[in-house]
């Protein structure tokens, strides 16, 4: 784990300025709690259960529907040492490993050893996953893992089973006037009080949202707390394509960045290897096929039909998600092709129907037929593996601010996130997130103030543009020409555009599309920005300039706005 605010090697500014606020009309409204909630995937939906019962009133905002978080998409299942045979110490170590140096041994123990008590308290609360002959929970093995530690449900819906257990808690205890949920609303900006005497924002004292169409208010308000906790998720929408649901606009990080918060390790973005290909045209949410078909025992073909993952690592198929779609890239790159194969005929169909209800289901909603095709693949982005750093109970560097789950940067994934550690750690730092705001004697409650600096607003017009900048520079396999240009790209971006017009027409007004854009903007702009200042090839990052992994890099960049609205780097030493 890195000092938020320790002793560092290098302070530089990477010539980009940000705002520190979203353009946005003043709250027309407001409520208040003792803690706020932003999100609603499984660390979200945890920390409101574990806050419930443990302080006297929660808000719970979600972007969608309670239901419409990144969890209901994820396929594979959820790690822990549950068998036997197999340890935390061992999970610990794969974990290590798949973090290319870069993983913070404290967060990763606190990982292994409570996530099997936090999944046998999942299944307390209705999570129903599928059971071996003997009763047990079936495990299975994905990609780095040397165990069968890997929890699944419905065959390969588990992300789904486990969100419709933690919404159905949430739906028993709707009319408990301790806790509040209000559906629909995009969270706008973290409030903050005074600032400190070094000028940088103060404690975080709620949010400012706004309530999308149907839901239970109008407009822009403000819900105030003593403790913010964020669990919105990750970025995917900053690039062309993506696993990521379409509300995964990168909302909490650019959110905790203007409010003051350090984040670190933006620039290993996860590129899973298996996406279903449909073509270089096709934009959004791409379908997922998940690693667990390949440890169940897939194989990747070239398009010559070639097997080539034997020769780049002991594991072959079942590699690190980095290894293994840097493989497919070059290998794509070498036969010409735009996609490779995933082989997995020989499972048999019986098998391949009862164990992949659902990755069969959509394939075949595109012509494909799993248990006699060849299924078309090529990397897209999956997982963010920085975020906003915090501490082993999921403070942040801002005081009252909390961030769990994807949006986090808790040094449990370092450079590259293990398969299906993801589940597990919104679940682990949730909870512990939510015991800790429940521990203190007294929660603060402080004013909000407006933060100086230049408020932003981008319009949504230009949020395909942001895309192919940040899929052509940050992508799968950078260079610093590549980044310069995406730099370069990104900074012509209008920021300003509510105030600007053209032919008397003002070129955008504060409203979701446009929020939501500024988002992504100011996200791609930070992980351009570490990007090009990581001089190696590390887990989620691999420049083409820099192919090789250098120890001096075995640091942490960490990011923040400085008082002027500078976007600062610093190099923080792993300790």
């Amino acid at each position: 784990m890195t000092a938020l605010l320790g002793d560092l090697v290098q302070v530089s500014s990477t010539g980009a300025t940000l705002a520190t606020r979203l353009a946005a009309p003043a709250p027309g409204w407001t409520v208040q709690a003792d803690a706020v909630v932003v999100g609603s995937g499984i660390a979200g939906l945890t920390a409101a259960l574990e806050l419930r019962t443990r302080v006297p009133r929660v808000l719970l905002v979600t972007k969608d529907a309670l239901a419409s978080g990144s969890t209901v998409w994820a396929q594979g299942g959820i790690a822990a040492a549950l068998d036997p045979s197999d340890s935390p110490s061992a999970h610990l170590q794969d974990t290590l490993v798949a973090g290319a140096g870069l993983c913070d041994p404290r967060a990763v123990e606190v990982l292994v050893t409570e996530g099997p008590a936090r999944v046998r308290e999942l299944v307390a609360r209705g999570a129903v996953f599928d059971r071996a002959p003997d009763g047990s929970i079936s495990l299975t093995r994905e990609g780095g893992h040397h165990a069968d530690r890997i929890a699944h449900a419905g065959g390969d819906a588990t992300g789904a089973e486990i969100s419709r257990a933690l919404v159905a808690q949430i739906e028993a205890v709707r009319n408990d006037p301790g806790i509040e949920v209000i559906e629909h609303a995009l969270v706008l900006d973290v409030l903050t009080g005074p600032p400190t005497a070094d000028g940088r924002p103060g404690r975080a004292c709620g949010v400012t949202l706004h309530v999308i169409g149907e839901g239970q208010r109008d407009g822009v308000g403000a819900a105030l707390g003593s403790a913010v906790v964020l669990a919105t998720g990750g970025i995917g929408q900053v690039f062309r394509s993506s696993t990521n649901p379409s509300q995964a606009t990168g909302d909490g990080i650019a959110a905790a960045l203007r409010a003051g918060a350090v984040l670190g390790d933006v620039e290993f973005v996860q590129f899973h290897p298996t996406v279903l290909w449909l073509g270089a045209g096709v934009k959004g949410q791409l379908t997922l096929i998940s690693e667990a078909v390949r440890g169940e025992g897939a194989l990747l073909l070239d398009t010559d039909g070639v097997r080539f993952m034997p020769d780049v690592h002991p594991m072959a198929e079942l590699a690190p998600r980095d290894i293994v779609a840097h493989a497919i890239v070059r290998r794509m790159a070498a036969t010409g092709a735009d996609h490779v194969w995933l082989d997995a005929r020989h499972l048999g169909p019986e098998f391949l129907r009862r164990r992949f209800p659902t990755i069969n289901d959509r394939l075949l909603e595109h012509g494909i037929d799993m248990t006699t095709d060849l299924v078309p693949v090529a990397p897209a982005q999956h997982y963010h593996s920085g975020g906003v750093v915090t501490d082993l109970v999921g403070r942040t560097s801002v005081r009252g601010l909390y961030a769990v789950g994807e949006v986090a940067c808790t040094g449990v994934h370092g450079a590259n996130r293990l398969a299906s550690n993801s589940l597990l750690e919104g679940l682990v730092f949730a909870t512990r997130a939510a015991r800790h705001i429940a521990a203190q004697e007294r929660l603060p409650l402080v004013d909000p103030v407006e933060r100086p600096g230049a408020a932003a607003l981008v319009a949504a017009a230009s949020r395909s543009r942001v895309q192919r900048i940040a899929s052509d520079g940050p992508g799968v396999l950078r260079s610093a020409e590549g980044l310069g240009r995406a730099a370069a790209a990104l900074s012509a971006v209008p920021t300003d555009a509510h105030l600007r017009s053209d032919e008397g027409r003002r070129l955008a007004a504060p409203q979701v599309a446009e929020w939501e854009t500024t988002n992504v903007h100011q996200v791609a702009t930070v992980l351009t920005a570490t990007a090009l200042e990581r001089e190696e090839s590390r887990g989620g990052h691999s420049r083409s300039d820099f192919p090789s992994q250098v120890d001096a890099w075995r640091l942490r960049l960490e990011v923040r706005l400085d008082a002027e609205g500078a976007l600062v780097t610093r190099r923080a030493p792993l300790t």
